[in-house]
């Protein structure tokens, strides 16, 4: 059964960092690009970050996340990274990982090219 399990998350004071992983207990993760995903309390989810199967990494071409959040995988123990660093409240949000079928690199900014999703782990930053 496909599966993954975001852990990680927690609180943290402006300028803190933490390091998020995702599990998965796919046997074809290795083949799989991998996208993390944060949604704040009444907004709409954000794309943050995605490691590809091929080792290509994405981000958003916004300024939100951009140099401060790095995204890593390391396909022998089938775990995906999300590094956060330089935190403020603005990053307060869950934070899901999800993974894409085999072998593809559909536009990973968007949440419907994502074959299943983890449960999320919560990333509260105070001011």
């Amino acid at each position: 059964q496909r599966q993954l399990v975001e852990s990680g998350g927690g609180l943290v004071q402006t300028g803190g960092s933490l390091r998020l992983s995702c599990a998965s207990s796919d046997v074809t993760f290795r083949s799989r690009t991998v996208g993390w995903f944060r949604q704040a309390t009444g907004k709409d989810r954000e794309f943050v970050a995605a490691a590809g199967w091929n080792g290509d990494t994405y981000y958003p071409d916004s300024e939100s996340v951009k140099g401060r959040f790095t995204v890593s995988r390391d396909d022998a123990t089938r775990t995906a990274y999300l590094q956060l660093n330089g935190l403020t409240p603005e990053d307060t949000a869950i934070y899901s990982c999800a993974a894409q079928k085999s072998y593809v690199n559909w536009l990973p900014e968007q949440p419907q090219n994502y074959a299943y999703w983890g449960q999320g782990t919560q990333v509260t930053v105070s001011s």
